[in-house]
């Protein structure tokens, strides 16, 4: 019979260890020296013991059914659909469509692809009830699983103004597409605008439910699955417990409305961390943030090519950013294991934690009119730029590092003739009913001025 070794030691209780600490620390501060505070107010302790242990937070994470998502922007159907076909036959299991132009010809561009039991998504910069309509009935015709993400208020958000549409508003256009659609998800949170303009955790799991709350609010015919596409950041452990937190409250608050109607993540690496130059670290950076995504339970997760900011989609970005999930899947067994955070007590405490805070503050967003209310009077953007300057001073003063760019920068790397594209801020005049949320890189200024000196 098996004997257990462990009976010989005794237990070591969470008090003792940190005395263990404090010895060691040979008269240092405990507070000052080994904890940190996050962006969240989250105070991290150097460990976490069974004894402090609160139980484990009711979030479902399906990790074994993640898929791997390719994103492919449309503008020439027939290079489309050739990318499309040549993706999913090198490992693609789900595409993501960005469309610019409802004069596309959606049937020509899906009729050839092998979609059977296949999830793809479609982010549409339009609203069109007839559009949407093609869509449903190609999805019958395939027995596809297709999700629209129409987005109203992340495009109001985003770009200042409502989709242009024929009804009173983009809301009545909304609840007569969900009339007349029977087999696909209509709607999207795009979380990930938030993530990139500098919002912290809380503040982006708050929003975005607050943003949900409004759709939940407005369209009570609304039954199947809202996505909510998130950008994940670099804080390895903070990005997993933040979408098993995003899950957790979302089955709370729709519960109100309608315990069927299911939270689906579409997890892409963040924007805001990378770089020009020593653009090489950028797949370590995506790396990292896919394992996170994956351990979070995103349900979906389109890797973010490591030459996205200044590459035109190319053939060798998007094999090396698929290539990076399909060793994670294929080699590292990342989708072998359901619910793997459960019983960390590390993340079970920081999803605790923003599950706590984030309720707080949806709470106060409600209370204080609803997330329109102050997307409209500016309050939202306000809250998320004092968070983003907040950071950016870490970055400038390096307290925030990003290798390459604001340490240990390789003074030979030029880079001002391999811009295919232009990777800062476009400033786009126009006349908006409010001042829109801006997706801002941390080495911005420091990158411009670089590219002034070669």
């Amino acid at each position: 019979m098996a004997t257990t070794l462990f009976n010989d030691f005794n237990p070591i209780s969470s008090k003792q260890w940190k005395q263990k600490i404090q010895f060691e620390l040979d008269g240092a501060d405990y507070n000052e020296t080994v904890i940190w505070n996050s962006p969240e107010d989250i105070q991290v302790k150097p460990f976490y013991h069974r004894d402090e242990f609160a139980g484990a937070a009711s979030a479902e994470t399906q990790v074994s059914n993640f898929t791997i998502c390719q994103n492919i922007f449309v503008h020439d159907v027939e290079k489309s659909i050739q990318r499309a076909i040549n993706t999913i036959e090198r490992g693609a299991e789900s595409l993501r469509f960005s469309i610019e132009n409802e004069n596309i010809d959606i049937q020509k561009l899906l009729e050839t692809l092998p979609l059977e039991n296949k999830i793809v998504y479609f982010n549409l910069s339009f609203i069109s009830i007839d559009f949407v309509k093609k869509l449903d009935s190609i999805s019958i015709q395939k027995k596809a699983t297709f999700f629209c993400n129409i987005d109203p208020i992340g495009h109001f958000a985003r770009e200042g103004n409502w989709f242009t549409t024929s009804d009173k508003n983009n809301f009545e256009t909304l609840e007569n597409i969900s009339k007349t659609v029977t087999n696909l998800s209509l709607l999207s949170i795009d979380l990930g605008l938030y993530q990139n303009a500098g919002a912290n955790i809380t503040q982006q799991i708050a929003y975005s439910l607050a943003h949900a709350n409004e759709y939940l609010n407005r369209l009570p015919n609304i039954v199947t699955p809202i996505v909510f596409q998130v950008s994940i950041g670099t804080n390895y452990f903070f990005e997993i417990a933040k979408l098993r937190t995003l899950r957790m409250l979302f089955k709370l608050i729709a519960a109100e409305y309608n315990p069927d109607i299911e939270c689906h993540i579409l997890a892409t690496p963040t924007r805001r961390n990378k770089t020009i130059y020593d653009y090489n670290v950028n797949m370590l950076r995506t790396t990292t943030e896919c394992m996170s995504a994956i351990l979070g339970g995103a349900d979906s997760v389109a890797n973010l090519p490591y030459d996205a900011l200044y590459h035109k989609d190319n053939e060798f970005g998007d094999r090396i950013a698929r290539n990076q999930l399909l060793v994670l899947k294929h080699e590292s067994y990342f989708d072998k294991v359901n619910n793997p955070a459960d019983g960390s007590y590390y993340i079970e405490s920081l999803t605790t934690q923003l599950a706590e805070k984030s309720l707080t503050l949806f709470k106060d967003i409600e209370s204080n009119g609803g997330f329109l209310k102050l997307l409209n009077d500016g309050t939202i953007k306000k809250k998320i730029q004092e968070s983003a300057n907040k950071e950016q001073d870490l970055f400038d003063s390096k307290k925030e590092v990003l290798l390459g760019t604001n340490k240990y920068p390789n003074k030979e790397d030029k880079m001002k003739h391999d811009l295919e594209l232009f990777p800062f801020v476009k400033i786009k005049p126009r006349k908006t009913l409010i001042t829109p949320i801006i997706e801002k890189r941390l080495a911005e200024k420091l990158e411009q001025e670089r590219l002034e000196l070669e």
